[in-house]
Protein backbone atom coordinates (compact mmCIF):
# COMPACT_ATOMS: atom_id res chain seq x y z
CA UNK A 1 0.00 0.00 0.00
CA UNK A 2 1.28 3.42 -1.17
CA UNK A 3 0.82 6.23 2.15
CA UNK A 4 -0.09 9.75 0.61
CA UNK A 5 0.40 12.85 3.12
CA UNK A 6 -2.09 15.67 1.71
CA UNK A 7 -3.23 19.04 2.78
CA UNK A 8 -6.24 19.35 3.99
CA UNK A 9 -8.65 20.65 1.34
CA UNK A 10 -11.95 20.17 -0.06
CA UNK A 11 -10.82 17.38 -1.79
CA UNK A 12 -8.53 15.44 0.50
CA UNK A 13 -11.28 15.64 2.93
CA UNK A 14 -13.58 14.14 -0.24
CA UNK A 15 -10.93 11.31 -0.30
CA UNK A 16 -10.48 11.07 3.34
CA UNK A 17 -14.22 10.29 3.89
CA UNK A 18 -14.75 7.99 1.02
CA UNK A 19 -11.82 5.83 2.55
CA UNK A 20 -13.33 5.90 6.18
CA UNK A 21 -17.08 4.69 4.52
CA UNK A 22 -15.39 2.04 2.74
CA UNK A 23 -13.67 1.02 6.27
CA UNK A 24 -10.48 1.78 5.48
CA UNK A 25 -8.34 4.19 7.99
CA UNK A 26 -6.67 7.37 7.71
CA UNK A 27 -4.23 9.87 9.49
CA UNK A 28 -6.09 13.18 11.27
CA UNK A 29 -4.43 15.72 12.77
CA UNK A 30 -5.76 17.12 16.24
CA UNK A 31 -5.19 19.88 18.30
CA UNK A 32 -3.27 17.47 20.77
CA UNK A 33 -1.79 14.74 18.68
CA UNK A 34 -2.61 12.96 15.07
CA UNK A 35 -5.35 10.40 15.08
CA UNK A 36 -5.20 7.04 13.22
CA UNK A 37 -9.05 7.51 12.67
CA UNK A 38 -11.92 4.72 11.37
CA UNK A 39 -15.79 5.04 11.50
CA UNK A 40 -17.07 4.19 15.29
CA UNK A 41 -19.79 2.01 14.21
CA UNK A 42 -17.90 -0.06 11.98
CA UNK A 43 -16.27 -3.21 13.82
CA UNK A 44 -14.07 -4.31 11.23
CA UNK A 45 -12.75 -0.83 10.57
CA UNK A 46 -12.17 -0.28 14.27
CA UNK A 47 -10.18 -3.97 14.13
CA UNK A 48 -7.76 -2.54 11.31
CA UNK A 49 -7.14 0.33 13.72
CA UNK A 50 -5.61 -2.08 16.42
CA UNK A 51 -3.64 -4.13 13.23
CA UNK A 52 -2.38 -1.30 11.96
CA UNK A 53 -1.08 -0.27 15.78
CA UNK A 54 0.18 -3.57 16.86
CA UNK A 55 -2.48 -1.67 19.76
CA UNK A 56 -3.50 -4.49 22.70
CA UNK A 57 -6.74 -5.08 21.91
CA UNK A 58 -8.20 -4.03 26.05
CA UNK A 59 -6.86 -0.93 25.20
CA UNK A 60 -10.13 1.31 24.57
CA UNK A 61 -10.59 4.24 21.94
CA UNK A 62 -11.73 7.38 22.13
CA UNK A 63 -14.59 9.02 19.53
CA UNK A 64 -14.35 12.17 17.78
CA UNK A 65 -17.20 14.27 16.89
CA UNK A 66 -17.68 17.67 15.12
CA UNK A 67 -18.96 20.54 17.22
CA UNK A 68 -22.34 20.86 16.57
CA UNK A 69 -22.79 16.72 16.87
CA UNK A 70 -25.45 15.71 19.63
CA UNK A 71 -23.18 13.86 22.12
CA UNK A 72 -26.40 12.36 23.55
CA UNK A 73 -26.84 10.24 19.97
CA UNK A 74 -24.11 8.69 21.34
CA UNK A 75 -23.53 8.64 25.38
CA UNK A 76 -26.18 9.13 28.56
CA UNK A 77 -25.24 12.27 30.32
CA UNK A 78 -26.61 11.67 34.08
CA UNK A 79 -25.02 14.56 35.48
CA UNK A 80 -25.77 18.49 35.47
CA UNK A 81 -21.87 19.51 35.38
CA UNK A 82 -21.01 17.82 32.50
CA UNK A 83 -23.28 20.26 30.72
CA UNK A 84 -21.02 22.98 32.23
CA UNK A 85 -17.98 20.95 31.40
CA UNK A 86 -19.45 20.87 27.65
CA UNK A 87 -19.72 24.62 27.25
CA UNK A 88 -16.41 26.07 28.85
CA UNK A 89 -14.15 23.39 27.09
CA UNK A 90 -15.58 21.83 24.23
CA UNK A 91 -14.27 21.56 21.01
CA UNK A 92 -10.58 21.50 22.86
CA UNK A 93 -8.71 18.66 24.48
CA UNK A 94 -10.75 17.64 27.22
CA UNK A 95 -12.70 14.11 26.57
CA UNK A 96 -15.44 12.60 28.76
CA UNK A 97 -16.27 9.30 29.62
CA UNK A 98 -19.82 8.55 29.99
CA UNK A 99 -22.24 5.41 29.90
CA UNK A 100 -22.38 4.25 26.44
CA UNK A 101 -26.00 4.27 24.63
CA UNK A 102 -24.08 1.62 22.21
CA UNK A 103 -23.72 3.32 18.76
CA UNK A 104 -20.07 2.61 18.70
CA UNK A 105 -19.16 -0.71 18.56
CA UNK A 106 -18.06 -2.76 21.19
CA UNK A 107 -14.77 -3.29 19.67
CA UNK A 108 -13.79 0.37 20.59
CA UNK A 109 -14.84 0.39 23.92
CA UNK A 110 -13.18 -3.33 24.67
CA UNK A 111 -16.65 -4.30 25.65
CA UNK A 112 -17.53 -1.82 28.49
CA UNK A 113 -19.76 0.26 29.24
CA UNK A 114 -18.89 3.60 28.90
CA UNK A 115 -17.56 5.76 26.02
CA UNK A 116 -14.71 8.12 25.67
CA UNK A 117 -15.59 11.00 23.60
CA UNK A 118 -14.43 14.36 22.31
CA UNK A 119 -14.28 16.87 19.86
CA UNK A 120 -11.17 18.35 18.44
CA UNK A 121 -10.37 21.95 18.18
CA UNK A 122 -8.16 21.86 15.03
CA UNK A 123 -10.16 23.09 12.10
CA UNK A 124 -8.65 20.36 10.01
CA UNK A 125 -9.92 18.04 12.18
CA UNK A 126 -13.44 19.65 12.35
CA UNK A 127 -13.71 20.05 8.27
CA UNK A 128 -13.53 16.47 8.39
CA UNK A 129 -15.41 15.25 11.09
CA UNK A 130 -18.55 17.62 9.74
CA UNK A 131 -18.26 16.37 6.37
CA UNK A 132 -18.39 12.90 7.58
CA UNK A 133 -21.16 13.41 10.28
CA UNK A 134 -20.27 10.03 11.90
CA UNK A 135 -18.26 9.20 15.02
CA UNK A 136 -14.44 8.51 14.36
CA UNK A 137 -12.79 6.46 16.78
CA UNK A 138 -9.12 7.38 16.80
CA UNK A 139 -6.29 6.72 18.93
CA UNK A 140 -2.88 8.24 18.40
CA UNK A 141 -1.59 7.71 14.72
CA UNK A 142 2.05 5.54 15.24
CA UNK A 143 3.09 2.42 16.30
CA UNK A 144 1.72 1.31 19.52
CA UNK A 145 3.98 2.41 22.67
CA UNK A 146 6.02 4.71 20.34
CA UNK A 147 6.42 8.69 21.14
CA UNK A 148 3.21 10.29 19.80
CA UNK A 149 2.94 11.51 16.15
CA UNK A 150 2.61 15.65 16.41
CA UNK A 151 3.34 16.29 12.69
CA UNK A 152 2.01 14.01 9.57
CA UNK A 153 5.83 13.36 8.72
CA UNK A 154 6.22 11.59 12.49
CA UNK A 155 2.44 9.43 11.18
CA UNK A 156 4.34 9.02 8.21
CA UNK A 157 7.66 7.28 9.54
CA UNK A 158 5.80 5.19 11.57
CA UNK A 159 3.17 3.72 9.48
CA UNK A 160 4.14 4.19 5.69
CA UNK A 161 2.45 1.53 3.42
CA UNK A 162 0.44 0.57 6.27
CA UNK A 163 -2.49 3.36 5.84
CA UNK A 164 -2.93 4.75 2.46
CA UNK A 165 -3.46 8.68 3.20
CA UNK A 166 -2.47 11.12 6.32
CA UNK A 167 -3.99 14.37 6.11
CA UNK A 168 -1.60 17.30 6.91
CA UNK A 169 -3.04 19.83 9.36
CA UNK A 170 0.36 20.92 10.29
CA UNK A 171 2.16 20.67 13.86
CA UNK A 172 -0.20 19.77 16.55
CA UNK A 173 -0.57 22.80 18.79
CA UNK A 174 -1.68 21.05 21.99
CA UNK A 175 1.38 18.52 21.75
CA UNK A 176 -0.13 16.29 24.63
CA UNK A 177 -3.10 14.32 24.39
CA UNK A 178 -6.63 15.50 25.82
CA UNK A 179 -7.41 15.14 29.65
CA UNK A 180 -9.73 12.29 30.17
CA UNK A 181 -12.35 12.55 32.36
CA UNK A 182 -14.57 10.12 34.08
CA UNK A 183 -17.99 11.93 34.39
CA UNK A 184 -20.12 9.20 35.34
CA UNK A 185 -20.11 9.78 39.16
CA UNK A 186 -21.24 12.84 41.55
CA UNK A 187 -17.46 14.44 41.20
CA UNK A 188 -15.37 14.13 38.08
CA UNK A 189 -12.08 11.89 38.13
CA UNK A 190 -9.17 12.74 35.78
CA UNK A 191 -8.37 9.49 34.36
CA UNK A 192 -5.34 11.06 32.02
CA UNK A 193 -3.75 14.30 32.81
CA UNK A 194 -3.81 17.07 30.01
CA UNK A 195 -4.23 20.30 28.81
CA UNK A 196 -7.60 20.52 30.51
CA UNK A 197 -6.43 20.66 34.62
CA UNK A 198 -7.99 19.75 37.66
CA UNK A 199 -7.42 23.20 38.73
CA UNK A 200 -9.56 24.68 35.77
CA UNK A 201 -12.24 21.77 36.38
CA UNK A 202 -12.37 22.68 39.99
CA UNK A 203 -13.00 26.18 39.37
CA UNK A 204 -15.81 25.03 37.09
CA UNK A 205 -17.59 22.43 38.98
CA UNK A 206 -16.49 22.57 42.40
CA UNK A 207 -14.17 19.25 42.75
CA UNK A 208 -12.15 16.84 40.77
CA UNK A 209 -10.56 14.03 41.82
CA UNK A 210 -7.50 11.85 40.17
CA UNK A 211 -8.28 8.83 39.34
CA UNK A 212 -5.73 5.85 40.74
CA UNK A 213 -5.42 2.92 38.57
CA UNK A 214 -5.71 -0.58 40.22
CA UNK A 215 -4.42 -3.89 38.82
CA UNK A 216 -7.55 -5.47 38.01
CA UNK A 217 -10.10 -2.10 37.10
CA UNK A 218 -11.54 -2.06 34.16
CA UNK A 219 -9.79 0.18 31.92
CA UNK A 220 -12.10 3.20 30.85
CA UNK A 221 -9.31 5.84 29.03
CA UNK A 222 -6.16 5.22 26.56
CA UNK A 223 -2.95 6.04 28.11
CA UNK A 224 -3.49 4.65 31.75
CA UNK A 225 -2.99 0.77 30.96
CA UNK A 226 0.63 -0.08 29.57
CA UNK A 227 3.96 1.28 28.63
CA UNK A 228 3.85 4.44 26.41
CA UNK A 229 5.51 7.26 24.27
CA UNK A 230 8.96 5.68 24.33
CA UNK A 231 11.24 6.96 22.03
CA UNK A 232 13.56 4.23 20.22
CA UNK A 233 16.48 5.26 22.17
CA UNK A 234 17.95 4.55 25.78
CA UNK A 235 15.95 7.10 28.01
CA UNK A 236 16.54 8.03 31.82
CA UNK A 237 15.35 10.91 33.96
CA UNK A 238 16.39 12.75 36.87
CA UNK A 239 14.79 15.46 39.02
CA UNK A 240 16.15 19.17 39.30
CA UNK A 241 17.84 17.90 42.66
CA UNK A 242 19.41 15.02 40.85
CA UNK A 243 20.54 17.55 38.41
CA UNK A 244 24.52 16.75 39.59
CA UNK A 245 23.86 12.99 38.95
CA UNK A 246 22.54 13.72 35.78
CA UNK A 247 25.83 15.89 34.55
CA UNK A 248 27.54 12.85 35.61
CA UNK A 249 25.60 10.25 33.28
CA UNK A 250 26.14 12.44 30.18
CA UNK A 251 29.46 12.76 31.23
CA UNK A 252 29.87 8.96 31.60
CA UNK A 253 27.73 8.46 28.55
CA UNK A 254 30.70 10.51 26.04
CA UNK A 255 33.48 8.31 27.78
CA UNK A 256 31.62 5.65 26.35
CA UNK A 257 31.40 6.72 22.93
CA UNK A 258 27.63 7.33 23.11
CA UNK A 259 25.58 10.86 22.44
CA UNK A 260 23.92 11.76 24.78
CA UNK A 261 21.53 14.56 25.03
CA UNK A 262 19.54 16.06 27.83
CA UNK A 263 15.99 17.12 27.37
CA UNK A 264 14.74 20.00 29.81
CA UNK A 265 13.18 23.30 30.11
CA UNK A 266 15.07 26.47 29.26
CA UNK A 267 15.21 27.14 32.76
CA UNK A 268 17.10 23.98 33.15
CA UNK A 269 19.46 24.21 30.12
CA UNK A 270 21.05 27.25 32.04
CA UNK A 271 21.92 25.48 34.54
CA UNK A 272 23.93 23.27 32.45
CA UNK A 273 27.80 23.86 30.53
CA UNK A 274 27.69 25.22 28.03
CA UNK A 275 28.25 23.15 24.48
CA UNK A 276 26.45 20.18 26.14
CA UNK A 277 23.73 18.93 23.32
CA UNK A 278 20.16 20.07 24.96
CA UNK A 279 16.54 19.26 23.91
CA UNK A 280 15.30 22.42 24.97
CA UNK A 281 11.60 21.99 26.11
CA UNK A 282 11.01 25.32 26.15
CA UNK A 283 9.76 27.88 29.25
CA UNK A 284 6.22 27.68 30.04
CA UNK A 285 4.17 24.96 30.57
CA UNK A 286 2.29 24.83 27.38
CA UNK A 287 5.31 25.62 25.45
CA UNK A 288 6.33 22.59 26.78
CA UNK A 289 3.78 20.08 26.34
CA UNK A 290 3.52 21.41 22.39
CA UNK A 291 7.50 20.44 22.31
CA UNK A 292 7.79 16.97 24.15
CA UNK A 293 7.25 14.71 21.66
CA UNK A 294 8.60 16.50 18.86
CA UNK A 295 11.73 16.90 20.93
CA UNK A 296 11.55 13.18 21.90
CA UNK A 297 11.07 12.17 18.23
CA UNK A 298 14.08 14.47 17.58
CA UNK A 299 15.93 12.98 20.17
CA UNK A 300 15.88 9.58 19.05
CA UNK A 301 17.47 10.81 15.58
CA UNK A 302 20.05 12.63 16.97
CA UNK A 303 20.86 10.50 20.48
CA UNK A 304 22.13 7.17 21.76
CA UNK A 305 20.68 8.22 25.45
CA UNK A 306 18.12 11.00 26.44
CA UNK A 307 18.60 11.92 29.40
CA UNK A 308 15.32 14.02 30.75
CA UNK A 309 14.87 16.18 33.64
CA UNK A 310 11.86 16.60 35.53
CA UNK A 311 9.59 19.28 36.57
CA UNK A 312 9.75 20.84 39.90
CA UNK A 313 5.96 20.20 40.51
CA UNK A 314 2.78 18.86 38.87
CA UNK A 315 0.79 21.67 39.23
CA UNK A 316 -1.91 22.51 36.15
CA UNK A 317 -0.53 21.79 33.01
CA UNK A 318 2.83 20.09 34.49
CA UNK A 319 0.82 17.13 35.93
CA UNK A 320 0.11 16.10 31.99
CA UNK A 321 3.52 16.44 31.37
CA UNK A 322 5.25 14.65 33.74
CA UNK A 323 2.54 11.79 33.50
CA UNK A 324 3.97 11.63 29.66
CA UNK A 325 7.80 11.73 30.56
CA UNK A 326 7.67 8.86 33.17
CA UNK A 327 6.23 6.70 30.60
CA UNK A 328 8.51 7.25 27.85
CA UNK A 329 12.11 8.43 30.10
CA UNK A 330 10.88 6.79 33.99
Amino acid sequence: MQTFIKKVTDESVFEAVNILNNGGVVGMPTETVYGLAAVGTDSEAVKRIYEVKGRPSDNPLIAHVHKDYDLEKLVFVEQDYVYKLIKEFMPGPLTLVMKSKGVVCKEAVCGGSTLAVRMPSHEGCQKLLRAIDKPLVAPSANLSKHTSPVTAEHVYNDLNGKIPLILDGGKCTGGIESTVLDVTGKVPRILRAGLVTREMIIELVGNCEIAEHKEGDKVKSPGVKYTHYKPNCKTIMFSEEQLDLAKKCYEESIKSGETPYFMCSDRVKNLLNDGVNVLNLGKSAEEMAANLYDKLLEGEKKADIIIAISLPDEKGVNMGIMNRMRKSCG
